[in-house]
């Protein structure tokens, strides 16, 4: 008879590390992760909008602009952590700048509350920009060699 004080729990059995399941997922499917993080939080933002605008007027009693920010914030945040499971430290640095930033303007109540919100955001989506060219680039050549 077995006891929980003699099975093993530590680490469940055929266990698929974030990063490998991401890859994998990307690299057989085709799948866009990060266009399918991107879409939800897109979506989510329109829904606190949309409802806070032609339907109730606020959402939980605040402005909805507020709610429809703090998604794309928190979409922000979750491709920062996607990123970083993936191994992209970079990236997942640069989103999450993005993403404080986003959650610094979405209630911001003084001009440097905002306007450091946008400066982080700022700087982590220039970042975002320009590796994503780089690296775009990089493969373009790689592909010609």
């Amino acid at each position: 008879m077995n006891t929980a004080a003699s099975i093993d729990c530590s680490e469940p059995r055929n266990a698929i590390p974030l990063n490998a399941l991401l890859e994998w997922q990307v690299m057989s499917d085709g799948e866009d992760v990060q266009g399918t993080v991107i879409g939800v939080g897109t979506l989510a933002a329109i829904a606190f909008y949309v409802y806070g605008r032609f339907v109730g007027g606020t959402v939980f009693g605040a402005d909805p602009t507020i709610f429809a920010i703090g998604a794309f914030a928190a979409t922000f945040g979750a491709l920062a952590l996607l990123h970083g499971a993936y191994g992209r430290r970079d990236f997942a640095g640069a989103y999450a700048l993005a993403g404080l930033g986003l959650f610094l303007v979405a209630p911001a109540t003084s001009a440097p509350q905002t306007l450091a919100g946008l400066v982080l955001l700022l700087i982590g989506g220039v970042y975002v920009g320009v590796l994503t060219i780089r690296l775009r680039g990089e493969e373009a050549t790689a592909k010609d060699v």
